[in-house]
């Protein structure tokens, strides 16, 4: 029988040891010195912290410009029974407007388009060659109040198509004007996020991230409608009026509240 009066002897391993002896002088020096543990963040639980109070918000910005040039495109369409003969036709009065339109100093004039087609009837199951048409398509730049006068003369030269008509600012305006679409777009992202902000009463810290979602050159403004070209009278000229072109951009803000 064992002896429970006797005191107990307890044998701890040497790394045991070492570990409660390490433990011990540790408590030790800190109550010595005052030091109290507090936990340790690591970046990642900051990112994740900063992250909890951010508010995302996406501003709009827009500003037009005046259109100050036109992008036409003119056509000459001819129709006949002889292929040759209707390529000649097209070739003369193609040659005609072109030279017109070089003596009238456009920019950009270049040869866009030029087909020869059959024309076909049908009878009985059976296509047989009626006939043929022929186009030459060119494109030209010039400036909008030009635009008027040239259209009648390319008419009197031998142009009768308008495939398109489309009016577009200059570059240099383009681009000043994205660069103003942009501030606004800041200024409207800013805005929403003090007025929400303010409604909870917390104030913007910091700006975290900044995105800029889009702020592209608009598409040029097209003529609202497409004209089949008759001879020009001497008492008058074509009015053609330009447009605006606009610029739209979009900033997305992630603020830290």
């Amino acid at each position: 029988m064992m002896d429970s009066s006797r005191p107990r002897i307890t044998t701890l391993q040497p790394g045991r040891m070492a570990q409660r002896f390490s433990a011990a002088l540790l408590a030790s020096a800190a109550l010595a010195s005052g030091f109290v543990f507090t936990p340790v963040f690591t970046p990642t639980a900051m990112a994740q912290e900063t992250l909890l109070r951010t508010l995302t918000v996406t501003g709009q910005g827009q500003v037009s410009v005046q259109t100050t040039k036109a992008q036409v495109s003119l056509g000459v369409d001819v129709q006949g029974t002889d292929a040759a003969t209707v390529q000649r036709e097209v070739a003369r009065r193609s040659t005609a407007v072109v030279e017109l339109l070089r003596s009238r100093n456009v920019e950009k004039l270049e040869t866009t388009g030029v087909q020869l087609n059959p024309q076909y009837t049908y009878e009985n199951g059976r296509s047989e060659v009626v006939g043929y048409t022929g186009s030459n398509t060119v494109s030209f730049q010039v400036p909008t109040e030009a635009m008027g006068p040239i259209l009648d003369e390319a008419v009197n030269a031998g142009a009768n198509q308008i495939r398109g008509i489309n009016f577009i600012a200059e570059d240099a305006a383009l681009e000043t004007a994205r660069q103003q679409a942009l501030r606004e777009a800041v200024n409207d992202a800013q805005a929403q996020a003090n007025t929400v902000l303010s409604a909870l009463n917390l104030g913007p810290q910091e700006i975290v991230t900044i995105q800029i979602n889009g702020a592209n050159m608009p598409m040029p403004v097209p003529m609202p409608r497409r004209a089949e070209m008759a001879s020009a009278s001497a008492d008058y000229s074509t009015p053609v009026i330009g447009g605006e072109q606009t610029v739209q951009a979009s900033v997305t803000l992630q603020i830290r509240y």
